[in-house]
């Protein structure tokens, strides 16, 4: 597999996926692997991952379902770099790329077509004043100049057959705005789970459940994620996602 000048290939262990890197465009982190893992996904799910970045999320639900896995990324060089590890997994007979704009993807995956929508979406909303990152893959990553999370959402609902699932990681200090928006474009959260980096610190994601055309009562708040341990290593449940 060619790689960029830039770029190297990291493993996620648990899961024998490879994904090739970047630290100058792009590189998966923590809430990629706990959004892959969050989600349910049943043995012939069709999938579809939306903002995919270089793929890492797609990637590593692919290996849960036998079902076709759709990744959906803007970037170029991201796309190209998630077309090349589906190719370095040997999974181009059930996963694709679509360089898009999210808000497309209608156009290419029907609607009501799919079990599960999967988006670990840009954080951070664009506000006059604000300072953003000088590297501009990272900052369309991490911010929503080019999409919102409203977007994101209407795309997902669309997608899914009634009852399917889409399950998201976001920020808690957007939580409430979070749900507002969810239940606006037809989708009931269902289940929240709060992830700390430390047990006496404040979550600093959230990972949400949502249920297309799902009741609007019984949400569940599951125990927290914690990610380090008072040792500074990481926690057994988040090293089993990462190592073993």
């Amino acid at each position: 597999m060619q790689l960029e000048a830039d770029e190297r290939i990291d493993q996620l262990q648990t899961k024998g996926i490879k994904i090739i890197q970047s630290s100058n465009v792009f590189a998966f982190s923590l809430d990629a692997v706990l959004l892959a893992d969050f989600a349910e996904v049943g043995k012939h799910s069709r999938v579809v991952d939306l903002a995919a970045g270089n793929g890492a999320v797609g990637l590593f639900v692919a290996p849960k379902t036998a079902g076709n896995v759709t990744l959906v990324e803007l970037q170029p060089r991201l796309a190209d770099m998630a077309r090349r590890s589906v190719l370095l997994n040997h999974l181009e007979d059930r996963v694709d790329v679509l360089n898009i704009d999210l808000a497309q993807t209608w156009d290419h995956v029907a609607k009501d077509s799919v079990d599960v929508v999967t988006c670990n979406p840009p954080y951070f909303k664009v506000r006059p004043g604000d300072v953003q990152n000088p590297n501009a893959a990272l900052a369309l990553a991490r911010h929503e100049l080019t999409t919102t999370f409203d977007t994101v959402a209407r795309i997902a609902s669309g997608l899914l057959k009634t009852g399917g699932k889409a399950f998201f990681v976001h920020r808690p200090d957007r939580l409430e705005e979070l749900l507002h928006t969810l239940k606006q474009n037809d989708l009931a959260p269902k289940c929240i789970r709060f992830v700390h980096p430390k047990a006496n610190r404040e979550a600093n994601m959230v990972l949400i459940e949502t249920r297309r055309s799902g009741k609007p009562d019984g949400i569940r708040i599951l125990p927290p994620v914690v990610v380090y341990g008072e040792n500074g290593e990481y926690t057994p449940e988040v090293a089993a996602q990462l190592h073993d």
